[in-house]
């Protein structure tokens, strides 16, 4: 009727990203941006489910700087001023993101607060798109010297908000995921400006000094991945905080039932058809083995046939696929009770849902990646000490599954101390986390004062 309406190709690729047809949506969204190539929402829907795909990253770069230099055609004036104390004596860091709340990312942040040494840093909260609030968010609040709901202001008075404030160093939470804010980054609201714990790659915005990494997933030899400067924390650049869930660890499921149960809790859409095959494979080789999937996905009984036939196409009958959608977090835990080993998805690999199934007592079987996101399941494992987990490949991958199933007696041993292992281990040390943080704060806001002071003198 209309095929110049660019509107209608947004929509139909976000029916096609709710289906789990992630090329076409892709393709969608493309046809989109061919119409109108200025709108930028569009282009940051692209470059957010490419992460899907088996990409280049010289790809995804390409797509990140274009989403950059489209928001910086939205800012009329950059701040090449600003209003912070040039040499503090507290570093004032403000935290902008709409997850401050029980999310993956609430998750990772809470242990951390707790631990910061509030003489060297003061924090601002900058709540972004969302009013929600909830237990997790009444914890942290005390933590914050100002909280600021940013939800109702465009762009520019957000950043003029977090301007007036003397913000020193603004850490971006969320990236181009549900709900960001990432424009007001390109207004250059503060001096020192870097990206962690909400996203995985670069941004593109030229604006955004750091990327917060560790040495596993952003190896110095993928350094032309990014426009920022990475900035390395010891160890993990992740730090969970334990569950407030008293759940025991049980005896490995496979001594009863007699048979291997293999779990993935994650995003249904990461399960890609290399995953499914790879999946299939490892089924097939360990006679009587089961999978279990636990997603939001699965309260739908067509995708639930939908993934059944997928499994059926490589051999795997339906009674070997157990299928349960979402559930509250306590009950989410719970269910890893039936999993002896979770098998990690790729190249988008699970966070919370690696860590949650380590504290559980259940070991994850993880590849290696080419770009920091699908280098996560490295780090984590390497972290928890674990990195014969960590296949280099798809026979690796199939042949470590046959390995640590061969044994039930050593996977049992591993399940039953696997929670004190975690719990000793960078993945939830936050006191040693909270200092290197600290570091990493101050670190980057002395690597840039001399160029800043150059530029212009701080009031």
């Amino acid at each position: 009727v209309q095929p110049d309406y660019a509107a209608a190709y947004l929509m139909l690729g976000k029916m096609l990203l709710d289906k789990e047809q992630i090329i076409d949506a892709l393709e969608s969204y493309s046809k989109a941006l061919e119409i109108n190539p200025e709108l930028v929402d569009a282009q940051i829907v692209l470059l957010f489910n490419l992460h899907y795909t088996i990409h280049k990253p010289a790809d995804y770069l390409a797509g990140a700087r274009k989403v950059g230099r489209g928001l910086g055609k939205k800012v009329s004036a950059r701040f090449t001023t600003w209003q912070c104390d040039s040499h503090p004596q507290k570093l004032k860091v403000g935290l902008l993101s709409p997850d401050l709340c029980n999310h993956p990312v609430g998750y990772f942040l809470e242990g951390l607060l707790a631990h910061l040494d509030y003489s060297r840093i003061e924090l601002v909260a900058y709540c972004s798109n969302v009013k929600k609030e909830d237990n997790l968010t009444a914890r942290i609040k005390p933590y914050f010297a100002l909280w600021r709901q940013v939800a109702d202001l465009d762009d520019q008075s957000a950043a003029q908000l977090i301007h007036s404030d003397g913000v020193n160093v603004l850490l971006d939470l969320s990236g181009y995921t549900t709900h960001t804010r990432f424009p007001v980054f390109a207004w250059k609201p503060a001096p020192v400006q870097a990206t962690w714990l909400g996203y995985f790659a670069s941004t593109g915005v030229a604006e955004m000094d750091y990327i917060l990494a560790d040495e596993h997933v952003a190896p110095r030899s993928e350094e032309s991945h990014f426009t920022e400067t990475v900035w390395r924390l010891p160890n993990s650049y992740l730090c969970f905080t334990p569950p407030d869930v008293a759940l025991e660890i049980k005896p490995l499921p496979a001594l009863s039932t007699h048979q291997i149960t293999f779990g993935c809790f994650n995003n249904l859409v990461k399960m890609n058809d290399g995953v499914i095959v790879l999946w299939s494979r490892v089924l097939l080789a360990i006679p009587d083995s089961h999978l279990f999937l636990k997603t939001k996905q699965l309260n739908n009984a067509e995708m639930c046939e939908a993934t059944r036939q997928k499994f059926a196409a490589h051999g795997i009958s339906p009674d070997r696929l157990l299928l349960e959608g979402s559930s509250p977090r306590a009950e989410l835990l719970a269910a890893y009770q039936r999993v002896d080993i979770a098998l990690d998805p790729f190249p988008y690999p699970g966070g919370t849902t690696s860590v949650e199934p380590l504290w559980m007592g259940v070991p994850v079987l993880t590849k290696c990646g080419d770009r920091f996101l699908s280098h996560m399941g490295e780090s984590i494992l390497h972290n928890a000490g674990l990195p014969d987990w960590i296949a280099k490949d798809d026979d690796d991958y199939v042949a470590k599954a046959i390995a640590h199933t061969s044994n039930i007696e050593r996977l049992a041993e591993l399940h039953s101390g696997l929670r004190e292992q975690v719990l000793a281990s960078p993945l939830f040390d936050a006191p040693r986390f909270a200092k290197n943080f600290e570091a990493a704060l101050w670190g980057m806001w002395q690597a840039k004062q001399p160029a800043l002071m150059g530029e212009a003198d701080m009031k």
